[in-house]
């Protein structure tokens, strides 16, 4: 069984009628997922894709009761009240794209989402998808992944599609992969999509993405050094040249006060009995390796 999204997943787009809400969703349905309903205000009674669009998330949820799962792809400035919105539905997961979100308006979504208990992946992410499942909330691209038994937890997007498109041509599939985001603040982090794994049949090993900024790998290490895993993991770190202070696209990779540098993350997972790679495609061979084991 795949993690965060599968075959139960019935989706609620949030900000379905602009230009990215309406070709991820023509996406998302061509791969398969169930996209019952949409939401922009002022919009309500017209239709994307032959999807159902409403004003408000109250009412799209009042018309289809089966909506357990949401996607933001709503503009930075008004994202925070679409997720609110959709937390007062009762919407237990949601997925937020939307990149651009101040950190303040983020640290009170995060807070707000984990008083009601609700799972969020994001901001500023690429989403989740469950390739046996065939099930994708987000704008991962299908052609990159293949079902299997791998679990991915990565910070950035483009080097998750490289690494899972080395996997399966290692014929190494996937069972989900899940793109925290790369904001300073994010819902669900390393540890817990990793606990999420350990408890997944489907997984066989767990690949874990990770980047320069912040110190999410390193708690992770020591998660893992006190907890243990159940499950093999491999880990990649991008930035190992990035100059102190240098930002590299996510608001997240940042070195700051000599933290959160390749070297220490890279040190901190190895000190845990964690196995990382050099380069991105040296992953899908460290992966074999030890599933042989």
């Amino acid at each position: 069984m795949a993690i965060i999204v599968n075959r139960g997943t019935a989706l609620l787009v949030q900000g379905i009628t602009g230009r990215e809400g309406s070709y991820h969703t023509q996406k998302m349905i061509e791969y398969g997922t169930r996209v019952v309903a949409g939401v922009t205000p002022g919009k309500g009674g017209s239709s994307v894709h032959g999807v159902p669009v409403y004003n408000t998330v109250e009412e799209a949820v009042r018309r289809h009761p089966e909506i357990n799962a949401s996607v933001l792809f709503v503009p930075a400035p008004f994202a925070p009240d679409a997720f609110y919105e959709a937390l007062d539905a009762d919407i237990k997961t949601i997925v937020v794209i939307t990149e651009g979100i101040p950190v303040h308006e983020g640290i009170r979504m995060i807070s707000y989402a984990r008083s009601k208990g609700a799972i969020v992946v994001g901001p500023n992410c690429p989403g989740v998808i469950s390739p046996g499942e065939r099930v994708k909330v987000g704008i991962m691209p299908e052609r990159s992944f293949t079902p299997g038994g791998i679990g991915i937890v990565s910070r950035s997007g483009t080097l998750t599609y490289e690494i899972s498109e080395a996997l399966s041509k290692a014929g190494l599939g996937q069972s989900t992969v899940v793109g925290i985001g790369g904001d300073p603040v994010v819902g669900l982090d390393f540890i817990e999509v990793v606990n999420m794994f350990n408890r997944d049949a489907e997984t066989k090993a767990i690949v874990v993405i990770g980047e320069i900024g912040g110190d999410a790998e390193e708690r992770l290490a020591q998660h893992i050094k006190e907890k243990g895993t159940a499950k093999p993991i491999v880990a990649y770190i991008a930035g190992r040249t990035a100059p102190p202070g240098k930002r590299m696209g996510h608001a997240g990779a940042i070195i700051t006060m000599g933290r959160g540098d390749a070297e220490s993350k890279i040190r901190a997972l190895e000190a845990s009995g964690i196995r990382v790679a050099k380069t991105p495609t040296e992953v899908a061979t460290l992966i074999s390796s030890l599933l042989k084991q």
